[in-house]
């Protein structure tokens, strides 16, 4: 049995137990903890990204405090700073206490800017501007780049300047970094350039005045700009087409090795016509040069042996200007 002396000890110490087992379960204040740093991107300042809330009753939401920093810059929240824009952006949101670090340096999330993600941005707005349905431009740098620090986040890049002539095999582009609405930066970049497409090569030895429709090609990619001259629409079944000169096995098909058909040839005789309003006049002809559809030549009076003008209107038929 109990005795009486630890029975009265035990009802003296019951309202002092009561109490620390009601400090014990009572609610602990909620506390907002404030990073000392913290990185943002183009999206703005963000409440659950400068603190962290701890408690039972609260979780910080996601909040937008305040725009972003300039990439490369770096600004600075006090606590005080946080409560406030914090509740001037969504009302009732209270804090207790604070615990943590006294001010927050805010930066923008960054990464260096590698050479392969440059030559990515390049080829795909030069393929865009410059190069378009001409081919599949490829671009090596000629020396490595900067490799600049640029914000973590998609970037666009915009051509500022480019040679007068364009694409070539090697030149040097000005250009801008975007984010968004924000400009990073401008930079150079020296480039060497490809521009890769199929174009027609000569499978056997073709002879000049062949018909193009007829002649023995294949298709093989090549680049462009080592072979600017490259006629591009092969293969054809245009029969107007012929070789100006014969092409050796292995060669490609240049667009100043080609020309339109003739439909009269220099010293065959065919119909001079001359039509004035009801009068018509019509006599044998020696053309004096080839002639395509339209194209004007010199024609002879085998007769008279006078030189006129006329224009090619078929293969039988040249009408004459007087």
């Amino acid at each position: 049995m109990m005795s009486k002396k630890v029975f009265f000890a035990l009802l003296i110490s019951l309202p002092q137990m009561m109490s620390w087992g009601q400090a014990g379960s009572a609610t602990e204040p909620d506390t907002w903890k404030l990073l000392s740093q913290a990185q943002v991107d183009g999206s703005g300042v963000f409440l659950d990204e400068l603190a962290v809330a701890s408690g039972t009753t609260q979780v910080l939401p996601h909040v937008r405090l305040a725009r972003p920093p300039h990439a490369g810059q770096t600004v600075i929240f006090s606590r005080n700073d946080v409560e406030l824009l914090a509740q001037s952006r969504q009302t009732g949101l209270l804090v207790t206490n604070w615990s943590g670090a006294l001010d927050v340096r805010v930066s923008r999330r960054a990464r260096i800017l590698e050479d392969s993600d440059l030559l990515e941005l390049l080829t795909t707005t030069l393929q865009r501007e410059q190069v378009k349905n001409q081919g599949e431009l490829e671009l090596r740098l000629a020396r490595p780049g900067p490799k600049p620090q640029v914000p973590d986040e998609p970037l666009t890049l915009k051509v500022t300047e480019m040679p007068s002539t364009g694409i070539s095999p090697s030149f040097v582009v000005s250009f801008e970094l975007w984010d968004g609405k924000e400009r990073v930066g401008d930079w150079k970049a020296a480039v060497q350039a490809a521009v890769w497409r199929d174009i027609p090569v000569a499978r056997t030895t073709l002879l000049r005045g062949q018909s193009v429709k007829d002649a023995d090609v294949t298709m093989e990619r090549s680049d462009v700009l080592m072979q600017r001259d490259a006629y591009l629409s092969l293969p054809t079944s245009d029969d107007t087409l012929e070789l100006t000169e014969g092409i050796p096995a292995g060669k490609p098909i240049l667009t100043r090795c080609l020309h339109a058909r003739p439909l009269v040839r220099r010293g065959e005789m065919v119909e001079g016509v001359y039509q004035e309003g009801s009068l018509g006049i019509s006599l044998l002809v020696e053309a004096l040069e080839d002639g395509s559809l339209g194209q004007a030549v010199r024609v002879r009076n085998p007769k008279t042996r006078h030189e006129l003008h006329g224009t090619v209107e078929n293969e039988k038929t040249i009408r004459i200007n007087l």
